[in-house]
C-alpha cells in the first residue's frame, strides 16, 4: 500500500470513484510532469451540495463541503496518476465560495 493510501486509511478517508465531466471538458490533463485539474464541486451523498455560506449553510457545513471537494480532487489525481505517491508538490489551489 502506498504511503498516501496508508495515511488516508488512517484518517478514515475513502476516495470515491473519480467524477465525470458535466460538459465538454476533461477532469484532468497532464503536460510533462505537471497535472492540471478542472474545477470540482462539493457533494453530499453523491449529489451536488448547494447553499450559501452564512445564509443557509454554517461554517462547519462549509468546512465539510471543502473537505468533500479536496477528497474528490485526490480521487481525480489518483485516477489520472494511478498512485498519489507520484504527487511531489501542489503548485496552486484556487477556491470559490458562495457566501453572504
Amino acid at each position: 500500500m502506498s504511503k498516501i493510501a496508508t495515511r488516508l486509511k488512517e484518517l478514515n478517508i475513502e476516495l470515491p470513484a473519480a467524477g465525470a465531466p458535466a460538459a465538454a471538458y476533461v477532469m484532468s490533463a497532464q503536460t510533462g510532469n505537471t497535472l492540471f485539474l478542472s474545477g470540482h464541486i462539493a457533494k453530499k451523498d453523491g449529489k451536488p451540495l448547494v447553499g450559501k455560506l452564512g445564509l443557509d449553510m454554517t461554517t462547519d457545513e462549509g468546512k465539510g463541503a471543502a473537505k468533500s471537494i479536496a477528497i474528490d480532487l485526490m480521487a481525480t489525481m489518483q485516477a489520472h496518476l494511478g498512485n498519489l505517491d507520484r504527487v511531489k508538490r501542489i503548485v496552486k489551489v484556487m477556491s470559490l465560495v458562495n457566501s453572504t
